[in-house]
């Protein structure tokens, strides 16, 4: 749990990832056409990828990845992002975390 907090903490958007995952590839896209480069790990790439899964799952992130935080934070899993984009709202968390500036 100490590592995925370290890691989330260390950039505006952190993106916890599976390459096999078509939903993580999604949301890293869109983040990539807001604008944003999100730090990415890849969970199924890292030595430790399976501790941090279940980091994940415990803090509510069902299924594991994607799992974003903006501003050190969970936000949620590509449901949570996908309403945050319809209803306005992800462009305005970004810009408090410095992930954009317009």
């Amino acid at each position: 749990m100490d590592r995925v907090a370290k890691l989330a903490s260390k950039n505006a958007v952190v993106i916890f990832s599976k390459n096999s995952c078509c939903m993580s590839h999604t949301i890293k896209r869109l983040f990539y056409e807001q604008g944003v480069s999100p730090a990415i790990y890849e969970l199924d790439e890292d030595s430790r990828g399976k501790e941090m899964e279940w980091a994940l799952m415990r803090l509510g992130c069902n299924p594991s990845v994607p799992a974003v935080f903006i501003g050190g934070k969970f936000v949620g899993s590509a449901n949570t992002i996908m309403t945050l984009l319809l209803n306005g709202s992800l462009k305005k968390l970004l810009r408090e975390a410095g992930a954009i500036w317009l």
